[in-house]
């Protein structure tokens, strides 16, 4: 993970060189609205290609392919700019005082901005093809096994993978590198609705859940396990929505039925304000113990249809 050029630099020792403004300005990229509209053509003609065919069924997977070749692409400059940025630590390790070396170096710099420039371009373009996909299926788009930056927008939209989090605290880059905020740890499993109605009231009190706990925790960073089947897509798609950046902790299926408590941990490990739990599993429930032993507080919306079960007893007795 690294920061952005810009970041890198200020921590370098570059006495004795100038950098000079990039080579490259907004204006050499597609303007937003010019992205926005060609997109947006794209997404809808694609849609209506396959609509009322036997590919209809895998619209969703055309849909995903289409946000990551943008994705993709930001990744590739991403590590251009790694490279280049590495080039630059060498030369100013190396550094002898000569025209030759001096070249070489503003060179390295060029090609570093360069690369940031078209990242966050590519970048942009991914968020909006990002923003069609959340309106056409209603879930946050996320990447397989890698991090949803968003360097141009300082993470408010990231969406970023537990691992990758963990490693840039380790590495003291969390600020340049992730998103900063409040953790606010959501958990939940896989239900089932006896009918529609009843679905539509669980996402809404999922919804309406989260709103609360915005409304207290304004600069939130909300902190999930990433399930594309369960209840975390209905708060990744919420937090889509409101613009709030997520942390995404998945199974490491390596450990077996030790996966989901280890993942409990590296949650609780970032001292969440909050741990809003649904419905789930035993492995849920151990987390709301120890988030109770931490004296953490926790939101429970485990009753009927992600309603508080203090509220459903009550109505018993």
């Amino acid at each position: 993970m690294h920061t952005s050029f810009a970041d890198q630099l200020a921590g370098l020792d570059l006495a004795g060189f100038s950098v000079g403004p990039a080579p490259l300005s907004t204006s050499d990229f597609p303007v937003r609205e010019a992205v926005v509209q060609t997109l947006e053509a794209v997404w809808s003609d694609l849609f209506a290609m396959v609509s009322g065919t036997a590919l209809e069924a895998d619209a969703e997977d055309l849909g995903w392919a289409f946000v990551n070749i943008f994705h993709r692409s930001a990744e590739r400059k991403s590590t251009a700019l790694d490279r280049a940025t590495d080039e630059v630590r060498a030369l100013i390790a190396t550094a002898d005082g000569s025209e030759v070396h001096t070249h070489d170096l503003e060179t390295q710099v060029e090609r570093a901005q360069c690369a940031e420039s078209a990242m966050l371009a590519l970048e942009e373009m991914r968020e909006v093809a990002a923003g069609l996909y959340l309106n056409e299926f209603g879930s946050s788009w996320k990447p397989v096994s890698s991090s949803r930056f968003n360097h141009s927008a300082m993470l408010t939209s990231a969406l970023v993978e537990g691992r990758d989090f963990l490693r840039a605290r380790a590495e003291a880059k969390r600020r340049a590198a992730v998103p900063e905020g409040t953790p606010v740890v959501f958990a939940g499993g896989r239900t089932r609705h006896a009918t529609e109605d009843d679905a539509l009231t669980f996402g809404n009190n999922v919804w309406a859940t989260l709103d609360k706990v915005r409304d207290r925790v304004p600069d939130m960073v909300l902190i999930h396990g990433g399930d594309t089947k369960g209840v975390d897509r209905l708060a990744s798609s919420w937090a889509e929505r409101r613009g709030i950046p997520q942390v995404t902790f998945s199974l490491d299926m390596r450990l077996g039925a030790r996966a989901g408590f280890k993942r409990n941990e590296r949650m609780l490990s970032l001292d969440p304000r909050y741990v809003i739990a649904f419905p789930g599993n035993g492995v849920l429930e151990r987390l709301v113990i120890e988030a109770k032993a931490r004296r953490i507080t926790v939101v429970d919306r485990r009753g009927p249809l992600g309603t508080n079960p203090k509220n459903t007893s009550a109505r018993t007795d």
